[in-house]
């Protein structure tokens, strides 16, 4: 880190800010509402900046003043004496740099406004859900992209989180008494914060959020154990771009004391959970099954009877080709609880990111999914059910038996110039897009060799893609399909 994220404790002290104008106003919010005595050395303010530090225009308070204006230029390092932080937003640049050195010397924190290389602090754009606050800063580097991260947490973090954070320091130190252990403790707080009690605070109803966690402190209290059984998270977690994930599904991720993942699970998504979350691999390749999958059913379970909370990351939905339902049942037989979290199946994520609209009035108006993966070196399908030019067709992990979904569609009457698109890596960067016929598309991927990460879409509404195309990753070497 170039920088360590701090926060000041400025109520009551002294801050000198050099500068009235409207980038001074700005820094003078932000200390006036952490309880700073601004003064502010200036020749002339702002009507905000005048009204936020209580003073008409030209007159000098007296010592009485919460805050004061002293009127002129700045003259030189014993205006910053008494001062604890300095704040400069001057349009003079050798002026700021002089204040900001006369800063340092004297061992004062100061900031010059759009000048990280002279400044010992920078402010970070902000998220006030007080006493929640949430800092988010760039070194001065892109303050456009801190604001616009800050703008997206503003939209995820609730305005109420402010009186849920005040509820929990209201009962802070009563909860720390009765539960002296510190796991135990936080246990006991995970559960406050993710269940019905903080529900009823963000709701209003802080009198029953009051009285259910003194039932349940006093619960804790006569059975610590009772904390002690583990959960399951079944968490979809989308088509690869972590951006596609939930709300529900990264705050389950981020609670997990344990996450159990494969192969298609994109390592940025893992990274999301928690950094003292131990992770289990458990992928599985076909024709190697590096962990079979009773096996991984039985480990959710076993993980859970010993108290754990466990995330089992699944690629796109869980109950889109992911055995999902597989992997709840024996949790369900021993009653384990469990939730289930979809997620954005690999068709939607793929066909979006390619530019192929999965319905369309003029070219599709039904779409089917099919397991496109062999068994015994066959695909059994009705492939017969499969000819209906107005209806799409996704085949999930058919890549291995592409050949044969072409030769087959075509034998049981499917038009050969149909069109056809192989997606590998949907919604990552390394996104390609190879498109063909059915007659074609088998030659198109033996030249390109893409991974065993696609999938396939036979329909008319591939002809969409190249004028859809708004992600951009179409292989140029790749086939075309018919004209439009």
């Amino acid at each position: 880190m170039e920088t360590l994220p701090l926060f000041l404790k400025l109520d009551g002290v002294p801050v000198l800010l050099v500068g009235g104008g409207e980038i001074g106003t700005r820094k003078a919010r932000l200390l006036a509402a952490a309880g700073a005595l601004i003064t502010v050395v200036a020749p002339a303010i702002s009507d905000e900046l005048a009204a936020l530090l209580g003073l008409p225009e030209g007159v000098q308070p007296d010592e009485r003043a919460h805050h004061r204006w002293i009127r002129g230029p700045y003259n030189g390092p014993e205006q910053l004496q008494g001062a604890r932080l300095v704040v400069v937003a001057t349009p003079d640049r050798a002026l700021n740099a002089e204040i900001s050195a006369a800063a340092r010397t004297a061992g004062m924190l100061v900031n010059v406004v759009d000048s990280p290389e002279l400044c010992s602090f920078i402010f970070p754009a902000i998220v006030d859900r007080s006493p929640l606050v949430i800092a988010i800063g760039s070194n001065g580097g892109s303050p456009v992209l801190a604001r616009q991260v800050r703008r997206r947490i503003e939209a995820m973090v609730p305005a109420a989180y402010g009186r849920l954070a005040q509820f929990a320091r209201s009962l802070r130190s009563t909860v720390a008494r009765a539960l002296p252990d510190v796991e135990h403790r936080r246990r006991f707080w995970e559960q406050v914060i993710d269940g019905p009690i903080a529900g009823k605070v963000l709701a209003g109803r802080e009198g029953e959020a009051r009285a259910s966690l003194g039932q349940l402190l006093a619960l804790q209290q006569r059975n610590p154990k009772s904390l002690n059984q583990g959960e399951v998270y079944l968490i979809g977690a989308g088509p690869g771009d972590p951006d596609l994930m939930t709300f529900k599904a990264l705050r389950l991720l981020q609670a997990a004391d344990v996450v159990l993942y494969d192969r298609l699970v994109n390592p940025a998504i893992i990274d999301l959970a928690r950094r003292d979350a131990e992770r289990i691999y458990v992928g599985k390749q076909r024709s190697q099954h590096s962990v079979p999958q009773p096996d991984i059913n039985q480990q959710l379970l076993d993980l859970a009877r010993q108290g754990r909370r466990v995330a089992r990351l699944k690629g796109g939905d869980p109950f889109i080709f992911g055995r999902g339902g597989e992997e709840i049942e024996l949790l369900a037989r021993h009653h384990i609880p469990f939730q289930v979290v979809p997620g954005i199946t690999a068709a939607s994520g793929a066909a979006c990111y390619a530019g192929i609209p999965l319905t369309h009035r003029n070219h599709a108006q039904s779409v089917r999914f099919v397991a496109g993966h062999l068994k015994d070196n066959r695909l059994q399908h009705r492939w017969n059910e499969f000819q209906s030019p107005s209806e799409t067709l996704v085949f999930y992990m058919g890549l291995a038996g592409l050949e044969e979904i072409c030769s087959q569609l075509v034998a049981h009457g499917r038009d050969p110039d149909t069109p056809v698109a192989v997606i590998e890596r949907a919604t990552l960067p390394e996104q390609r897009v190879l498109t063909g016929s059915l007659a074609s598309i088998a030659g198109v991927v033996a030249k390109s060799r893409p991974s065993a990460h696609t999938l396939i879409i036979v329909g008319d509404v591939v002809r969409l893609q190249g004028e859809l195309d708004w992600f951009g990753a179409t292989d140029p070497g790749s086939g075309s399909a018919p004209d439009q």
